[in-house]
């Protein structure tokens, strides 16, 4: 009953998550599609900055923007705030319930540093606190009046921080690391940027007083950035289930590009809600690093020849794969599983007996022949020379050269 409450509690919580995280992204594409198709009007009043007229539902919708605020505060006001505060906890919860929880195994890699599960946990979150603290400053710093720097400078500063991470975490926690951590960036925009400046205005309004724009000026860029790292951040969420991307040896190039890629994506819509031609030229580039990242997961994943004369062919192949599946695997995927602290099987899989083993030859071969996802900081250790040995097997399984032995 343990293993189904836990099961449950993640399963419920990661519901919460792409609720919220879908609420707040919708409300955030659409402001800004909104923001940048406001056209000025005869009638508007003249301390309004534009409006757009819009159909949707059966209906008509006439949307006015203030730069600063109406001359007299309507009496119910909408914030949008609670989409983004609820992604960020559920998404936090997440990560103390799957990768904190067990970090031994989802953050950790001797080959790459040995630390404790406390260490790790606590480096994740100075880092995640640090990488707010440092994106802020650029933004107010003397950089942040120019946007084209700033983006230049906050690029150069999530590259080194995914190259950074790589060298303390291991693959899948160096990737979701930078995942939580920008994310972190785009929810602190909210909490410590867009909504008190907002705040601000509106005490400014009701006490009588005229509210400085410099609040709707710098919340504009925060939502800005927002709006582009969007993407890249959802790539970063998804990728986390896709071992040829984030267990490779060039991880941090690939969200280098991805970061790009997602970049280039929103300036195309965000071009065309402008009423400008669009920039075709944005799905030519995106195309090319899309491709140029997939050469990378490839060339990345790990490098060695199968020995014919360890491993033998057919039969004695067949066997030298199952027990090492057996062997190193079955420690966690078991129905009473011997690592501490995990309750049951990652994701139910069993990898006990020559059956399950075969069921899965697949999923085996992307986990742990084609990158190094699994074991996950290589635990339980495997040589490349061993993952080689898994790839010709599972190539000599589809071949049907097994069943022929």
């Amino acid at each position: 009953m343990i293993d189904y409450l836990w099961i449950w509690s993640e399963m419920l919580i990661r519901w919460v998550h792409v609720i919220a995280g879908i609420a707040w992204i919708g409300s955030s594409f659409y402001f800004i599609a909104l923001d940048l198709s406001l056209k000025p009007g005869k009638q508007l009043p003249d301390e309004a900055h534009g409006q757009a007229w819009q159909v949707h539902g059966g209906g008509f919708y006439n949307m006015v923007k203030y730069l600063v605020a109406p001359k007299r505060m309507p009496d119910e006001l909408t914030w949008f705030k609670w989409e983004a505060y609820g992604t960020w906890i559920s998404g936090m919860a997440l990560m103390a319930l799957v990768y904190y929880g067990v970090a031994s195994l989802y953050m950790i890699d001797l080959e790459i540093l040995d630390i404790t599960e406390w260490q790790a946990v606590a480096i994740s979150l100075a880092g995640i606190i640090l990488g707010w603290a440092v994106y802020d400053g650029l933004c107010r710093s003397p950089l942040g009046r120019d946007d084209t720097m700033l983006a230049v400078a906050g690029f150069a500063f999530l590259v080194l921080l995914a190259y950074g991470y790589t060298q303390i975490f291991s693959a899948r926690g160096a990737f979701m690391q930078m995942g939580v951590m920008i994310g972190t960036m785009m929810v602190a925009n909210v909490l410590m940027v867009i909504i008190p400046g907002q705040s601000k205005v509106v005490a400014a309004l009701k006490a009588g007083d005229t509210p400085d724009p410099a609040y709707g000026i710098r919340g504009k860029q925060r939502s800005l950035h927002n709006n582009y790292l969007t993407l890249p951040v959802i790539f970063v969420m998804l990728g986390g289930h896709y071992p040829m991307v984030f267990a490779t040896a060039y991880s941090w190039i690939i969200l280098a590009l991805v970061l790009v890629i997602g970049c280039v994506i929103r300036h195309y819509y965000n071009t065309k809600h402008k009423g400008l031609p669009a920039p075709n030229w944005t799905w030519f580039v995106a195309a090319v690093l899309t491709v140029l990242a997939m050469f990378l997961s490839y060339a990345g994943a790990p490098q060695a020849s199968y020995d014919e004369a360890s491993y033998g062919r057919g039969a004695e192949l067949h066997a030298h794969a199952v027990e090492l599946v057996i062997e190193r695997c079955s420690i966690c995927h078991a129905e009473v599983p011997q690592w501490d602290g995990m309750a049951f099987a990652p994701k139910g899989i069993l990898l006990e007996n020559e059956t399950q083993v075969i069921a899965l030859v697949d999923e085996i071969f992307w986990q742990s022949a084609q990158s190094h996802a699994m074991p996950p900081g290589n635990v339980i250790w495997v040589e490349d020379e061993e993952r080689a040995m898994l790839a010709a097997w599972r190539a000599a399984m589809r071949a049907g050269e097994i069943e022929d032995s």
